[in-house]
């Protein structure tokens, strides 16, 4: 009896490492097919396709998760095809109204001859007075009644809406372009580097804001400045915007991948863009003091020629100042709009800090 006892313990001790290895396989499985799974929805994300149960019913071959601005023929010609085989493909996209019309055509004229792909955003509601260019047709054209080109460029150049793009130049449209030349502004950006960069202003510009921008006469381009005057003091040992890494919100350029970031900096409702310059070193996709640059040999001038949502300060009527009557100055209410906005900024920034436990600042020495 005891040695019937004993066998049957003794079979029953010999299965108990069969069944820690049957479990530990079945361990194994699950934990290789949860995590086959999570791998598979961070790829879909990371492709824009977006979570797999919403597109569980398309084979994955015919998902077309991005697209771009070219625009396409009715029917496919030699001329067509030949426009579909250009070796890169580039961005101008700009805020425009009726009164900036000459100055706006001498700028597009210049970016299409490098082949740039070209979007206007129409902040007055005036469209039909561009038809008579004979580039008005080349080029893409949206209409928003007083909007910013931050408010456009978040709706309408996504991510994966631009993609094909290798450098999209954000700009406003009162620059003057007399001295600058986009092809060999790209030469110079590809070959340093330059994730986020923007063309030197002439110093003879209207609202220069931060010294860095300024052309330096000396060299091709340049990273940082060291400046001693005024409240923003640059010295040798200063790092981060404005000293570094910055450029500003009227002339950017972006790689396709500082863009992917840059567009998720910018809030939806914060339509202005004021505070974003100071933190778009984030987007330079990895050192901003080597990654972000002005371009000194192409440069701009900034013509400082304010018309969205209205003109300049309006000098009252001897009848409203008699009455002393409060005269509605569109331009004040604009820049009062703009700094609560900047304040707002400011606050999410650093509410998103506090609340995000694993982000660690790349530039917290700075």
């Amino acid at each position: 009896m005891d040695s019937k006892l004993q066998g049957a313990c003794g079979a029953k001790m010999k299965q108990l490492p069969l069944l820690g290895i049957a479990c530990a396989l079945v361990l194994f499985v699950i934990f290789k097919t949860a995590y086959y799974q999570y791998q598979a929805t961070k790829l879909d994300q990371e492709d824009g396709v977006g979570s797999i149960s919403s597109l569980h019913s398309l084979p994955r071959g015919i998902i077309e998760a991005n697209s771009d601005l070219e625009l396409k023929p009715l029917w496919m010609t030699n001329n067509s095809k030949r426009k579909a085989k250009k070796s890169s493909h580039n961005l101008l996209a700009m805020p425009v109204g009726i009164k900036q019309k000459e100055n706006v055509d001498t700028i597009v004229r210049k970016f299409l001859l490098e082949n740039f792909t070209v979007i206007l955003f129409h902040y007055d509601k005036n469209l039909d007075g561009w038809w008579d260019l004979e580039w008005s047709t080349e080029a893409i054209h949206l209409v928003a009644h007083n909007q910013t080109k931050w408010w456009f460029a978040k709706r309408f150049l996504h991510p994966a809406v631009v993609s094909i793009y290798d450098y999209i130049f954000l700009w406003d449209e009162d620059l003057g372009v007399e001295n600058f030349h986009p092809g060999r502004y790209l030469d110079i950006i590809k070959s340093e580097g330059f994730e986020i960069s923007q063309p030197a202003l002439d110093p003879n510009s209207i609202d220069i804001h931060h010294r860095i921008t300024v052309r330096n006469r000396i060299h091709d381009f340049h990273r940082q400045i060291f400046d001693s005057r005024g409240s923003t003091r640059c010295l040798e040992d200063s790092e981060g915007p404005p000293c570094s890494g910055f450029v500003e919100g009227m002339a950017p350029v972006f790689s396709r991948s500082a863009w992917k970031c840059a567009w998720n900096l910018i809030q939806n409702d914060l339509v202005h863009g004021w505070g974003m310059d100071m933190k778009l070193g984030y987007c330079a996709q990895g050192d901003r003091t080597k990654n972000v640059g002005i371009v000194d040999s192409e440069y701009i001038i900034h013509q400082g020629i304010q018309t969205l949502g209205g003109s300049s300060t309006k000098v009252p009527t001897l009848v409203e100042a008699a009455a002393k009557k409060r005269v509605y100055d569109v331009r004040v209410e604009i820049r009062r709009q703009s700094m609560y906005e900047l304040q707002t900024f400011k606050k999410r920034w650093d509410k998103a800090v506090v609340e995000d436990k694993n982000w660690v600042d790349p530039f917290s020495h700075s």
